[in-house]
């Protein structure tokens, strides 16, 4: 819990759940003042909470110093135009689910809480629930195997809304969850379905389809027009299922089901019908957390697990979904221009597990997979049948070539350039009686480095930036920046250029790339730098594209 040294936050609506909010906040220790418009909603807070100020003035609110934090639980059309005052009033936000009704204003929303620096949190409740926090660790560290499919269904009798339909009103919660539990990235198309019965053309059923790269699917079912309420969640993976039962008591909410099938003369799967394991969860509110959770972000100036762009990416699914139900339940696929959106691209056959981190732009291809943990960035490009295993970590603008296994404990920096199957390695002396898998060797491959066909590295080396290694070269020793490497063992045999050219001393010792034109000079024994660019530049939009072939050049 945060020291909380005031009571600095401002309740924006005392509502139905408002006051859910204004007792959590106080019970923290920093509820300083409520905002609302009603006298019955008013007097309530007055009684429950004296030591609590209220007002109804907005203005008044964003005027005061002593407020830094906002909570807004007013309806969903005012959450734009009350978080973007706040936020210009210098104030850190928090919006009660949906952060706003447009994707529009929902990307001004994170845009502006960027550019001033403030917190910006979105009321996801379920993210915060322990069992759905222990959900993602069962899923993380792989003890249900790959996912295969996630359902939620999440029904009632009641409460009957006539302002917003099922989807809008119980769905964000479950598509919060299944986005985080799948990677935090988009499905690769929506499908909604429903009906309207009590009020026209507000839906009080729906079943939304979304799936997701690695051919994953999800399922949501909402209504308010169900005899018993049900709050269920269900994950199917290739090791194991797992139950999250909120209508349950506490010990018996999450359950376990490890090893539900066997394959019989190793094609037919038959079914083991095996009993739950109660999953231990320590108790506690999920409200309270998620609140304790905004002013820790606030005070360490972190961002919250339901950030602006998470919020953002809950809303892009709903809108998906909302403009499948009205199109009779086509699949629609997501625009991808927001940030914070998960814009990475997987080709039907890859598998990109939950829990791997992909940036924006990076392509995925052929039956590729990428496993959970591994963390790799944007704009980069992953051949056919190539492999990222957990704890990988890959820059920016990586090309990956075909049949190319990337193991742990390999670091790859950003403009790596690995060709077609040459062979990475992570135990020097691999034997397979002996477990060394605490034993990973570290391979660094250092920004800008070329790797060509079928060469080998041994593991626990250093490759330095833009070394160049020849095909079919086996290099065991770490190598010089810009060093270009030939045989088995390699040996160096020269110097190459940042754009790829082999490079020679004229009288002064100054070497000049035939491409680029830039200089370079080896200013000790063994080091060679380049005399116009830092290694660490980025290169100037006129070198980036090539204009003659290697073979023009050299002639």
């Amino acid at each position: 819990m945060p020291e909380v040294t005031s009571r600095d936050v401002a309740l924006i609506g005392a509502g139905h759940w408002g006051k859910n909010l204004a007792r959590a906040f106080d019970a923290l220790g920093a509820l300083g003042v409520v905002c609302e418009a009603s006298p019955a909603a008013v007097d309530a807070i007055q009684k429950q909470y004296p030591h609590v100020r209220t007002t109804a003035s907005y203005a008044e609110v964003l005027s005061d110093a002593s407020i830094t934090k906002v909570a807004i639980a007013a309806p969903a059309a005012l959450h734009f135009e009350l978080a973007e005052a706040a936020l210009r009033a210098g104030k850190d936000v928090y919006v009660e689910k949906p952060l706003c009704l447009r994707l529009d204003h929902a990307e001004a929303l994170v845009k502006l809480a960027d550019s001033l620096g403030r917190t910006l949190m979105v009321g996801h409740l379920l993210q915060y629930h322990p069992c759905v926090v222990k959900l993602r660790e069962l899923v993380a560290e792989g003890s249900l195997g790959k996912v295969l499919t996630i359902t939620s269904n999440r029904l009632n009798l009641g409460k009957f809304r006539t302002e917003e339909n099922a989807l809008w009103s119980f769905a964000p919660h479950d598509i919060s969850v299944i986005l985080s539990l799948l990677g935090d990235r988009l499905p690769e198309s929506v499908r909604c379905m429903g009906n309207a019965y009590l009020s026209s053309n507000v839906a009080d059923s729906t079943i939304t389809v979304m799936r997701f790269a690695g051919n994953v699917m999800a399922q949501i079912y909402v209504t308010w027009l169900n005899p018993f309420k049900e709050q269920k969640l269900t994950i199917v993976g290739t090791d194991g299922m797992a139950v999250f039962d909120d209508t349950k008591p506490w010990a018996e909410k999450l359950t376990l089901y490890r090893k539900y099938l066997s394959w019989q003369k190793g094609q037919e799967p038959v079914p083991l019908k095996v009993s739950g394991e109660a999953v231990a969860v320590p108790e506690g509110e999920p409200l309270k957390a998620e609140c304790d959770h905004f002013l820790v972000a606030c005070r360490d100036k972190k961002r919250p697990r339901t950030d602006g762009p998470e919020g953002l990416r809950v809303l892009q699914v709903l809108d998906m979904a909302q403009r499948s139900l009205e199109g009779g339940g086509e699949a629609v696929r997501p625009q991808i221009s927001a940030p914070g959106a998960s814009a990475f691209y997987a080709h039907p056959t890859a598998i990109v597990d939950a829990a791997a981190e992909v940036g924006a732009g990076t392509k995925i291809w052929h039956f590729a997979h990428v496993m959970a943990k591994a963390k790799i960035g944007e704009r980069c490009i992953f051949g056919q049948n190539t492999n990222v295993a957990g704890g990988v970590v890959i820059g920016n603008n990586v090309k990956v070539q075909n049949n190319v296994s990337i193991y742990a404990g390999t670091v790859v920096e950003d403009d790596v350039f690995l060709g077609p199957s040459c062979v990475l390695t992570n135990v020097t002396n691999p034997r397979s009686q002996v477990n060394r898998h605490s034993l990973y060797e570290r391979t660094l491959f250092k920004r800008g480095t070329t790797v060509g066909a079928n060469a080998t590295i041994v593991c626990g080396i250093t490759l330095g930036r833009y070394s160049f290694i020849a095909a079919g070269a086996v290099v065991a020793k770490d190598v010089p920046d810009y060093a270009l490497m030939v045989g088995n063992p390699a040996r160096q045999q020269g110097w190459m250029s940042r754009h790829g050219h082999r490079l020679s001393a004229g009288a002064d010792g100054v070497m000049v790339c035939a491409e680029s034109g830039l200089r370079y000079r080896e200013v000790s024994p063994g080091v060679l730098k380049c005399l116009d660019l830092d290694e660490d530049a980025p290169l100037p939009d006129a070198l980036k594209v090539g204009q003659k072939t290697y073979d023009e050049l050299k002639a």
